[in-house]
């Protein structure tokens, strides 16, 4: 594995010192595997990486067949490291996965780690990538992980055989179940279902309360500031940091780990976000301002992915972030499209919210060519579409039920 940076003899030396080992035990060859943004096939004589930078990264990895053009669902999960620390972990062939050792086990392959005993079967953590994954984890912290993994760590679109069952609501959805029903994930996930997936926050699509009716209940159906209001406060605390923590930690788990749970969540908590209109210019602006900080460097990311020739990722397996998201069906045109004037038309804007606005505006039209200003486009949403206007009739709503959020 080579990094295209060239780092001076003293950064290097005080990386080895001060940066995380992950030792991998008898990984197969050619199995795919991948540490935040940085992916690979692993050779016989891959131990590990060395030189982490300490903080939160996303470790994946994909079993191969003997030959190495077939491969299993990707497995993945979160993992913090401290300074100096050895992370070991060990093959499960029967499993095909990572396992942890035993303390003793730990213990003593840590101590061959600080002797060098492995150095030459690691690889270095390819810096030049680094600043990359910082864009697109600022907001993991340590609680955000623990708060949202699974019991046991490891994120897997073989846990999540249940979702293939739920109605695909865009020509996307319906194209990443058709890739999920297709593919060799069948078996593993008939085995696996039962497993619990990560622990999201809930996000209801519409609003509804027994005390609000009319026109009123339509308003907060078609403005879901008072319903993001309600999940910060309730479910985060009213950090807002935690919010944008999940929003990032559904992608990462989405983009390099392949679950189709996270894409769910992800697109529920940018729908939310973008369907907000007082929040972004009176009562969240600071949230808003980092929001499509955080987005437009994840799509900024996808995009450079979608582009790359010759990546490992490519040898035989299913990459989701594919054309699909690129067509003019995708639910991220018709919100961008409805928020971008909310921002752009204010008489009144904060100049961080403007900047960013700006910046992800142009992204989307050079990277995909989407014009916002064209009504024609608007033509190709299905009048059944889940992102057109949520009308509430008063009489929906049942005596006895409460708001919900």
């Amino acid at each position: 594995m080579a990094s295209g940076l060239q780092m001076d003899q003293e950064t290097a030396l005080d990386l080895v010192k001060n940066g995380a080992t992950l030792l991998l035990l008898d990984v197969p060859q050619f199995t795919l595997f991948g540490i935040d943004t940085q992916m690979f096939s692993v050779g016989s004589n891959f131990k590990g990486i060395k030189m982490v930078p300490p903080g939160p990264h996303f470790i994946y990895y994909s079993p191969s067949n003997k030959e190495g053009n077939e491969f299993s669902p990707m497995v993945g999960f979160f993992l913090t490291t401290q300074p100096a620390e050895v992370v070991v972990r060990r093959w499960h062939q029967q499993d095909e996965r990572l396992t942890k050792l035993s303390e003793d086990e730990e213990y003593r392959y840590s101590d061959a780690v600080k002797r060098f005993e492995f150095d030459q079967q690691l690889g270095p953590y390819a810096l030049d990538h680094y600043g990359v994954w910082k864009q697109l984890s600022s907001n993991i912290t340590k609680n955000v992980i623990e708060r949202i993994e699974p019991i046991g760590g490891d994120i897997t679109i073989a846990y999540e055989s249940g979702i293939i069952d739920q109605v695909p609501k865009t020509a996307m959805e319906r194209h990443l179940m058709e890739q999920l029903r297709n593919s060799k994930f069948s078996n593993n996930a008939a085995k696996e279902s039962h497993k619990q997936g990560c622990y999201y926050t809930t996000i209801p699509h519409a609003v509804k309360s027994r005390d609000i009716f009319g026109e009123e209940l339509t308003a907060l159906n078609l403005d879901k500031t008072n319903l993001l209001e309600s999940i910060l406060m309730k479910d985060h605390g009213g950090a807002e940091d935690l919010l944008l923590g999940e929003v990032q930690f559904a992608f990462v788990a989405f983009m390099m780990g392949q679950s189709l749970e996270a894409f769910l969540q992800w697109k529920a908590l940018v729908s939310l976000l973008f369907s907000c209109t007082e929040a972004p210019l009176r009562t969240r602006t600071q949230l808003f301002s980092k929001f499509l900080r955080v987005i437009y460097f994840q799509l900024k990311h996808g995009f450079h992915k979608n582009k790359k020739d010759g990546n490992a990722a490519d040898n035989g397996i299913s990459v989701f972030f594919d054309d699909a998201w690129f067509s003019r069906d995708i639910f991220l045109y018709h919100l961008c499209k409805e928020f971008f004037p909310v921002v752009l038309e204010s008489p009144v804007v904060d100049g961080d919210l403007l900047l960013w606005t700006r910046k992800l505006k142009r992204l989307l039209e050079t990277a995909l060519g989407w014009d916002f200003e064209d009504n024609a486009m608007d033509l190709i949403f299905e009048e059944n579409d889940e992102f057109s206007p949520v009308i509430v009739p008063s009489n929906e709503v049942s005596p006895n039920e409460g708001p919900s959020a």
